[in-house]
């Protein structure tokens, strides 16, 4: 009766722990003092709290590493490596992402020559058409001019005297435009440059394209 019923119950743990299984040892925890004096015991010494310390199994080899919680120094530069990292993750998929347009954007290098000429014949026309009204307006304020020769030393018209204030601040206008249009040029040719070098760069590469 007694060896059936241990047999059953040795049955029932076979069951539950599956066969195979082991009972895992005592477990000692190992690290070293301020001194360099190495410090074990069953359950990990108050000396390693907040060192590195190593796990030895039952068969006294070393099973798991745990290192030292990091400092707040450490920390903080782990934080600064990885913001550094993901930065420069970002800047090389941006820059990915700008030459595949470069290069679903033109065929050849001269594909960038035609579309830096249509650029630059549209920015010339435009300064052109902005010089050219300066002329016309510099004429109308002519009449305005020689009509107030009348009235030198007396106070002019107010129809004059809008005439000369309109055509000044049109002046200006008209001048504050190809002050823009041309920086627009030396935006745009330095666009072209960098495009049609950076194609070329990409060019030499074997799987610049898709």
């Amino acid at each position: 009766m007694l060896l059936r019923t241990l047999a059953s119950l040795g049955g029932l743990l076979v069951a539950l722990v599956g066969p195979g299984a082991s009972f895992a040892g005592p477990r000692i925890y190992c690290c070293h003092d301020d001194s360099g004096k190495q410090v074990c015991g069953d359950i990990l010494p108050s000396v390693c709290y907040g060192r590195a310390y190593r796990e030895l199994g039952d068969s006294g080899r070393t099973s798991r590493l745990v290192d030292a919680p990091l400092t707040v120094e450490q920390r903080a530069q782990r934080a600064a490596e990885e913001q550094r990292r993901k930065e420069q993750e970002r800047v090389l998929n941006e820059q990915r992402r700008m030459d595949q347009a470069l290069l679903n954007t033109y065929a050849s290098e001269k594909d960038i020559e035609i579309m830096r000429s249509r650029a630059e014949r549209d920015l010339t026309m435009a300064i052109k058409a902005a010089e050219e009204r300066i002329a016309e307006i510099r004429k109308q304020r002519k009449k305005f001019e020689d009509e107030a020769e009348f009235y030198r030393n007396r106070q002019l018209p107010a129809e004059v005297a809008k005439g000369l204030r309109d055509a000044d601040y049109e002046i200006g206008a008209q001048e504050s435009v190809i002050e823009s249009k041309k920086r627009d040029q030396e935006t745009m040719r330095a666009k072209y440059d960098e495009d049609l070098r950076r194609f070329r760069d990409l060019s030499k590469r074997p799987s610049a394209r898709p």
